[in-house]
């Protein structure tokens, strides 16, 4: 063998032992794979109408009930309404919906395709009710779809749902705000609550029962309304009433 062929053999050789000796990498360690891992399944509700108290919100649920409340508030002139010259201040709440709620709102999901449906009504000259946007992210799939006015029965009733869910958010930071500033006006806000709870307009109360239970547990509010309170505190699967004054 000639110097020049053994010169040669030995470079090879000096450039193959590290591929050989290297360590293969795991793939479950690569960043892909463990953003998909860490994903978790969610569903969003998003809403846009201007005039309202609050013009702009979307909604984030998990699996587990977890939700995320944000928007845009714009602020009370006097105890009730707002005033659509001033700014809108946002806001963030973190609250647990109930598991029935929140498996009903996957099923649903499920089974409309995770929402890769023409959902907006086709029809002409419908009243503007805001626009709406649904959204499924899991790794069973995902989808949205936009819509002011749908046709979908399915449909309808979710976004019943999540109207029903932020209305009861906003009754309670509204009565987060008169607790603290005006309590004589907790009065006829408790009092709509109630209705609105009895008509089904208002679902899910456990995500306002911290405001509920300050409500019923402060000698300072009058005893009217502090009952009221403790009435739809009773609402609340696993609610412990305040005593009475």
């Amino acid at each position: 063998m000639s110097r020049a062929h053994t010169a040669l053999v030995a470079v090879l050789l000096v450039f193959a032992v590290p591929s050989v000796l290297a360590p293969a990498q795991d793939p479950a360690a690569t960043p892909a794979s463990a953003s998909v891992s860490a994903a978790k399944p969610q569903v969003i509700f998003a809403f846009e109408r201007v005039g309202l108290p609050v013009p702009k919100y979307k909604l984030t649920i998990q699996e587990d009930g977890t939700t995320v409340y944000d928007g845009e508030e714009l602020p009370q002139v006097s105890g009730y309404g707002a005033s659509a010259a001033s700014p809108a201040h946002p806001f963030r709440s973190v609250v647990r919906i109930s598991p029935g709620t929140a498996e009903h709102i996957f099923a649903m999901g499920r089974k409309l395709n995770h929402f890769n449906i023409m959902c907006a009504s086709k029809a002409k000259n419908i009243a503007d009710t805001g626009t709406k946007i649904l959204s499924y992210s899991a790794p069973d799939g995902s989808g949205t779809c936009t819509y002011n006015f749908t046709e979908n029965r399915d449909i309808a009733s979710l976004t019943e749902t999540f109207l029903g869910i932020t209305e009861t958010m906003d009754r309670g930071r509204e009565l987060d705000h008169l607790h603290r500033f005006d309590r004589l006006g907790l009065d006829a806000a408790i009092s709509f609550l109630a209705q609105e709870v009895s008509e089904g307009h208002a679902l899910e109360l456990g995500t306002i029962a911290v405001s509920l239970r300050s409500i019923a547990g402060d000698p300072e509010v009058i005893e009217r309304v502090r009952t009221r309170a403790n009435k739809l505190l009773a609402l609340i699967p696993g609610e412990v009433q305040q005593a009475g004054p």
